[in-house]
């Protein structure tokens, strides 16, 4: 075989349909339309998931669940994966030196999981129970979280004074009968 003898599977190519060319083309006349309705009309169409008016299926459904934009921005790391390691003073640059949290990762977060026998020092955020390991083991943990963002305090609007002068209720009306 040839490159100039290669040729598609029998079958597996095929004319496209010229639509609108005539009766003799087997597409003419209406073109595969059909007769008359929305969308036998040029410009007859309406948008996706449009169920004529009535309450389309993505509107009927309940909204669930949330992805916080920021999830991928704290890494999860075990207690197992710190036995493995050379460095006995853990923060974020040596996980990530060791390629045990990903380079992108602006924060770790170290979880009880598996067990822990060397003694290290610990300067990311730690769970309960892993801090309480790190601990039984002759480590310490030096995470200091700073504090929380003070909140901006709403100043509210003073009131302008009152007009010192009220006109009295009865004011502007005619008076009657005085007797």
């Amino acid at each position: 075989m040839k490159l100039n003898e290669l040729k598609p599977a029998p079958g597996s190519k095929s004319n496209r349909h010229r639509v609108g060319r005539g009766m003799a083309s087997g597409w003419g006349k209406t073109a595969g339309r059909g007769h008359k309705g929305q969308r036998a009309r040029s410009g007859g169409f309406h948008k996706v998931g449009f169920e004529g008016g009535q309450m389309p299926l993505h509107r009927r459904l309940p909204k669930r669940g949330f992805t916080p934009l920021t999830r991928g921005d704290i890494a999860e790391v075990r207690t197992s994966e710190l036995e493995g390691m050379t460095a006995t003073d853990i923060d974020l640059a040596a996980l990530k030196a060791e390629k045990i949290v990903p380079h992108g990762a602006l924060a770790a977060k170290v979880i009880l999981s598996g067990k822990l026998t060397r003694k290290i020092t610990l300067k990311v955020k730690a769970s309960k129970g892993a801090r309480a390991l790190i601990e039984g083991a002759g480590g310490k943990v030096d995470f200091n979280e700073p504090p929380p963002a003070p909140k901006k305090e709403k100043k509210k609007k003073e009131k302008k004074p009152e007009q010192a002068e009220e006109a009295p209720k009865g004011a502007g009306k005619p008076a009657e009968n005085q007797a």
